[in-house]
């Protein structure tokens, strides 16, 4: 039993409020800079109440985007997404079947082919970059999505993942499967799917949010300015010089390049926790 302590619950609450206010305290900035112009953010007086510029400034970033960023932040955002949910669902797809087939199908050197697929953890792409870029150019893929997405949809951590959910699930689940004539197909499309939901939310939720916040891979493989990524348009849109920096279109992309992620752990929230700590399923 948990003692009840007001001090210590006092103290874990302020712990809790002020990291809080850390992490969104750049956030909020990052909103109300994105309601002026860049004159009253470059002088440092800019106040924290919403400015007058917010209509004009998302318009024109949705729709004309800056000087500096050739496209507007509608191409960059649906390029975006394309790519993350193109990762999401490839992710789900090969690590599902992946894991339904170590775990289901009796063939030799089983533990061997998930122990391969498992020490693949330590070659992500930031390691095999020149190898991967050398296969993309030679297959024409450069400035394409499916240049974007292929490389980056094999998945060690998602086949563990449902693996270790697979073990879970009673054998007796699969003797009745089998008596009542069900495949193996039959028995993954109407027993281990609707079970997996969770843990299909869960992946999908964290491979959304990787493949958003991708940058070294789309930075090396696209050059046509209507294929960029949103994070690569708010690297665009930043120089050194402040005078060629628009301030309020950056900030303006980065508050619209935050709001799908947010959305999606918003609306999945729930299954995504239930898929990361339930443990009898």
């Amino acid at each position: 039993m948990v003692e009840n302590r007001p001090f210590t619950q006092f103290m874990a609450y302020l712990t809790l409020v002020i990291g809080v206010i850390i992490v969104a305290f750049p956030v909020y900035l990052a909103i109300m800079a994105s309601t002026f112009d860049t004159a009253t953010i470059i002088n440092g007086n800019m106040p924290l109440t919403p400015g007058d510029q917010a209509g004009e400034n998302y318009t024109r970033a949705l729709f004309y985007g800056g000087k500096l960023a050739r496209e507007p932040v509608s191409m960059m955002m649906m390029n975006s997404m394309i790519m993350a949910l193109g990762i999401a669902f490839g992710k789900i797809l090969i690590s599902i079947l992946s894991a339904y087939a170590v775990v289901y199908f009796k063939f030799p050197f089983r533990k061997t082919a998930f122990w391969v697929i498992f020490i693949t953890l330590m070659l992500p792409v930031e390691v095999r970059i020149y190898p991967t870029y050398k296969i993309v150019a030679d297959l024409g893929l450069l400035d394409t999505y499916t240049g974007l997405i292929m490389p980056l949809i094999a998945s060690a951590t998602g086949t563990l993942l449902f693996r270790q959910f697979f073990m879970t699930i009673p054998d007796e689940l699969l003797e009745a499967s089998k008596i009542d004539g069900a495949g193996a197909f039959r028995f993954f499309k109407d027993t281990l799917l609707p079970l997996s939901i969770t843990t299909i939310s869960a992946l999908f939720v964290i491979q959304f949010i990787y493949g958003w916040n991708q940058y070294l891979w789309p930075l090396l493989i696209t050059t046509k300015s209507s294929m960029q990524t949103i994070v690569i348009g708010i690297k665009k849109m930043i120089t050194t010089t402040d005078a060629l920096t628009e301030w309020q279109i950056a900030m303006t992309t980065a508050v619209l390049a935050m709001v799908p992620p947010v959305l999606v752990v918003i609306f999945m929230q729930r299954l995504f926790v239930k898929g990361l700590v339930e443990t009898e399923k």
